[in-house]
Parts: C-alpha cells; sequence; structure tokens
C-alpha cells in the first residue's frame, strides 16, 4: 500500500487548485484523475472568466488549465491519469483501478474534487442521436474540433446554456432557439446578450416536447407551459434542428465522499446531495476534505479558490504552516470566493423571479430578462452610459453591464481610468469625465463582450462603432456587411473600417464599422456574407 501526505480525487479545477495549494506548504501530493487529460472542464472553456485579477478575470478556461497544471507539475505534484477511484475506505484507504488492475494508497489527507455530472430531462425521442449535453458539445468542438450539428435547438437559458450557445456559433452552427422553462433568463444577461444580437430568439416559459427523426434528430418541437408547468394547448412551435443540446444543470458527483461516511444533506441551492463541510471544507470524517462542484455547483473561478482554502487547511492541519499565516490564506481566499459569490446571481438569490432592481436601485431590464437584449429606452438609465453631449465630443466606451456581476477588468485595463467601479466588484460600472483614448483595451478585456466605442464626430453623417468580435473567418477592413442592433434585426448595410488584433486582445478582435450616425447607439454586430440567419 503506497502512502501520501495528501490524495486528491480530480484534476479539474478544484483539484488542481488544492494540489497546489498543499504542495506549496511542502507537503508531497498525488492526484487521480479517471481522464486522459487533466484539467476538468477548464480545457472545454474557450471563454474569459469574470472576476477580478485575484479571479485569473479576463483569462479564458483553457489558457488557466494550462498554468495551473504547469504550476502543480513544477511543484512536485504526481498526476496519474486514466486512474478511477473506486471506493475510499476505513483509515483513508484508497482503491484504485488503473488499467486492468487495482491499486491500493492511503492519504494522510484527502481531498475529494470530482465535479459533478449533466442533469438531463426526458421527452419523446430524447435518445435519438443528436440529443447532447451542453458538456459533450463543448468536448466535441473545444477538445476534438467537431461541429455537432448545423442547427441546435438550445434548452436550458443559463450560463452553460447561453455560453455554449455562443460557442456553437463560434464552431459554425446556427442556433434556432433557446428555451427555458421559467419565465427569466437564468444566466448573465451579457451572455444572453451575445447571442440575442446575432438573431436567436429566446423562448421563456417554454419546453420541449418532442424530439423528431428516426435515426437522427431531424426537428423538434416546443411547447408553452403555463405558471403550473404543464403545457399550454395549441402553443405548439415545431423547429427545423438536428441537434438538441441540453443545459438543464448540473448534480454534484458526491458518491465517494457518501461511501467514505461522510455526512450528507440534500441542499438545493447546491445542486443537490452534498456532504456536510465545516468553513475549511472538510467532511464530518476527520481529514477527508471536498473542492468544487462535488461540494456545491458553483462557477469554475469559485472552484479555484475553494482548491485554496481546502490545501490551505491541510497545511496547517499537518503543522507545514503556523497559525498567524494560516489566518491570512484563509482570510484572504475566503475574501475572494465572497466577492464572486455576492452579486444578484448568489446561491440564496438565484431562483428568485422577483427581482427587479440592481443593488444601486436601478430597474433591472425587462426586455434582458425575458428576451436577451436591452432596448435603448431602459439601457439609457445606466451608469456606464454617457451622455449625448459626452459622445459628441469623440471616441467614448458605450458600457451595457446593467446586472451585478463580479467582474471588474474594465477598471483596471483603462488607462485613463475612465470607468470606476469601485471595491465591491459587483457594482455597475460607471462613466468618469477622463477623456477617453479609443485604445479598446476595455472592449477586449471584458469578458461579457459589454463595452463598445462610439465615434459620433468620425465624419458627416457617419459614426464609427468598435465591437468584440471573436468569429472566423475575420472580414478584411473594407468589407460590407449588415449591422444588426441588440436584438439581432439588420439595421442596413456596414463597412468594416479597421481590424485590431494583438496578443493582449486573446482572440478578441476589435472591429470598427462605418454606420449612419442615427445607428451609432443602437448597431452591435457586424454580419459578414458568410453568417447565415441566427448565427
Amino acid at each position: 500500500m503506497i502512502r501520501y501526505e495528501v490524495i486528491v480525487i480530480g484534476a479539474g479545477p478544484a483539484g488542481l487548485s488544492a494540489a497546489i495549494e498543499a504542495a506549496a506548504h511542502g507537503l508531497q501530493v498525488l492526484v487521480f484523475d479517471e481522464n486522459a487529460k487533466p484539467g476538468g472542464q477548464l480545457f472545454k472553456q474557450i471563454h474569459k472568466f469574470f472576476g477580478s485579477k485575484e479571479h485569473q478575470a479576463r483569462e479564458r478556461g483553457f489558457r488557466i488549465g494550462e498554468k495551473l497544471l504547469a504550476e502543480a507539475l513544477g511543484l512536485g505534484v504526481k498526476v496519474i491519469l486514466g486512474a478511477q477511484v473506486i471506493g475510499i475506505f476505513a483509515h483513508r484507504q484508497v482503491t484504485v483501478m488503473q488499467g486492468d488492475h487495482m491499486e491500493y494508497y492511503v492519504g494522510n489527507s484527502i481531498i475529494i474534487a470530482t465535479g459533478a455530472t449533466e442533469n438531463v430531462i426526458s421527452f419523446s425521442g430524447w435518445t435519438l442521436p443528436g440529443v447532447i449535453g451542453a458538456g459533450a458539445a463543448q468536448t466535441m468542438m473545444n477538445i476534438h474540433g467537431l461541429r455537432p450539428g448545423k442547427k441546435v435547438l438550445m434548452v436550458g437559458s443559463g450560463n452553460v446554456g447561453v455560453v455554449v450557445g455562443y460557442q456553437l456559433i463560434q464552431a459554425g452552427c446556427q442556433i434556432a432557439a433557446v428555451i427555458d422553462g421559467a419565465p427569466h433568463i437564468g444566466g448573465y444577461g451579457v451572455h444572453a446578450a451575445k447571442i440575442a444580437r446575432m438573431g436567436v430568439p429566446f423562448y421563456l416559459s417554454h419546453t420541449i416536447l418532442q424530439a423528431h427523426g428516426t435515426k437522427s434528430v431531424s426537428g423538434a418541437t416546443i411547447v408553452e407551459v403555463d405558471s403550473f408547468w404543464q403545457p399550454v394547448p395549441g402553443s405548439e412551435k415545431n423547429l427545423d434542428v438536428d441537434v438538441i443540446c441540453l443545459a438543464v444543470g448540473l448534480s454534484p458527483l458526491a458518491e465517494l465522499p457518501r461511501l467514505a461516511g461522510c455526512r450528507m444533506q440534500d441542499n438545493p441551492l447546491k445542486g443537490g446531495l452534498v456532504p456536510v463541510c465545516n468553513q475549511y471544507n472538510e467532511t464530518t470524517v476527520k481529514d477527508i476534505y471536498m473542492a468544487g462542484d462535488a461540494a456545491g455547483i458553483e462557477e469554475a473561478s469559485s472552484a479555484m479558490i475553494q482548491g485554496r482554502i481546502t490545501g490551505n487547511a491541510i497545511a496547517h492541519q499537518h503543522g507545514y504552516i503556523e497559525n498567524t499565516e494560516f489566518d491570512q490564506c484563509h482570510t484572504k481566499y475566503q475574501g475572494a470566493l465572497n466577492q464572486l459569490r455576492a452579486g444578484m446571481f448568489k446561491r440564496d438569490s438565484r431562483k428568485e423571479t422577483g427581482l427587479r432592481y440592481t443593488q444601486e436601485g436601478y430597474t433591472l431590464s425587462k426586455t434582458l430578462l425575458t428576451k436577451g437584449f436591452l432596448s435603448t429606452s431602459e439601457l439609457s438609465v445606466f451608469p456606464g452610459i454617457p451622455t449625448e453631449v459626452r459622445r459628441r465630443q469623440g471616441v467614448t466606451p458605450i458600457i451595457e453591464c446593467t446586472q451585478n456581476i463580479p467582474c471588474n477588468p474594465c477598471q483596471d485595463v483603462c488607462p485613463k481610468g475612465c470607468i470606476k467601479i469601485g471595491d465591491k466588484i459587483t457594482n455597475l460600472p460607471v462613466m468618469s469625465a477622463s477623456s477617453c483614448l479609443g485604445c479598446g483595451l476595455c472592449v477586449a478585456s471584458c469578458p461579457g463582450q459589454a463595452i463598445f466605442l462610439v465615434d459620433e464626430t468620425y465624419e458627416d453623417q457617419f459614426a464609427a462603432v468598435t465591437i468584440p468580435y471573436e468569429l472566423v473567418p475575420l472580414p478584411g477592413e473594407g468589407s460590407k456587411g449588415v449591422a444588426c442592433d441588440r436584438a439581432g434585426i439588420p439595421l442596413g448595410e456596414a463597412e468594416v473600417i479597421h481590424i485590431r488584433t494583438t496578443a493582449y486582445n486573446d482572440g478578441t478582435a476589435l472591429l470598427t464599422m462605418k454606420v449612419p450616425i442615427e445607428w451609432a447607439m443602437e448597431a452591435r454586430f457586424f454580419k459578414p456574407d458568410h453568417i447565415g440567419e441566427g448565427g
């Protein structure tokens, strides 16, 4: 039997972060993962993260995964892949299936960071090829370079649904619709807005009734549901799709702590059955700890900080750090975690449907909550929208961030201090009186792609609008296309006058288009000729 000071089960964001923290304090750490590659979900995630610098905001998930893996290996962490942990027994004995044989290990401490599994819903035809989970779609696209299909129905409007919907468009798919049984979009409004301005419709209070096809999906029928979640007769709609993508939530993978004898609780706010843990993520079984989605469903940024908290606690428990250093680290990590858990999307409010105001007192956009885009009349009241007088002075950032999301890269990157958020990262961004350089750093760094540059002084009767652009191929300067508004409705012809791509932008091009001046506050997407309807 092989002994290690710390055994981590799961090489995802939480597990690697916990391993790094423990190893950095001098502990001998071994990590098991059943997959062929480490990193968990991170290597599927090509979008930029929210938060602040300490949360690795504006970094893409796969780059964060690369950094975590390199740091862990550099600290001497041993990672064994293709290793399935099938049980944790008395005295922290771990049984691992490696290939066709069993191996037996024992850990002074064990960290369970097994992540989560995708939920599914059943409906007529749900077993047809072409009905896939959102995670499977990400794996196909971002790991294997395969397009799941041509036209997709996305079931679920949470962050996973809208983020994967955007990535499907990047992969060349069209999104026929995003549906959700709830009356409001569940994910961040900025994520929904990305696909709404590409023409993707949202059908809320709708569910899927049937998948059509014999050998594979050839269509779908959706139906409206009432307040009791019952189908409304006569409200059926048929959609021409070849993929039905399910993004209907996640459930913690918590079988191992249950088998280890940890006390469990059914906690809907954490996604289901999870072990009871203290503030240091230790379960009711001494020296067995949790981290990440296995302890409760959250974003990957939160999982990484949870891993740090766990690794720090174990180092202290086994005498590798003194009380003062431990307390300082724990306070720092807990503070960072609390920031991510604040705002209108925190655990205890994400299920509420009665949210009407931001924490500053602004009325939330109803069209953003129900259709995925901001109306011009609603937009004008928010502090990130400059006045008409200010816009006439030259290049001006238009910050269409109207929900209390934990994120502040725009404030950090602005060299002129034009954008203010303050110490509380869930505050809405505010435009200051400083003059904008037009550098576009805020546009490129915004994880929600919610910042645009408008120059109403570009030419007589014409404005220049700079937008974030992450589709390929990039249109060249001089290209003609169609400018679309926030709802994806074509406004008319637009011309690309400038394209900026730099390493700092990390794949986000800054596309500047020339439009009639009356469209300056409306044009938010450029549709080249090669992009069809809905994407």
